[in-house]
């Protein structure tokens, strides 16, 4: 199988490579792996659903 670095898949996806480490960290893609402080991304993984609210909207729950 093979693996892009975040720089790569940041590219393919169109995203910043800080985004990209969150949604690693996350478990979001399935395969993704670290290797020392780097991931490893399966080159076919498909660029998750952004699940951020986009509506601007922001509620607060106390």
């Amino acid at each position: 199988m093979e693996y892009l670095s975040v720089r790569q898949t940041a590219e393919k996806w169109g995203i910043s490579t800080k985004r990209i480490q969150f949604i690693c960290k996350q478990g979001r893609i399935p395969g993704a792996f670290i290797i020392g402080n780097s991931w490893a991304i399966p080159a076919d993984a498909e660029k998750p659903k952004d699940e951020r609210i986009k509506s601007g909207k922001y509620k607060k729950n106390r």
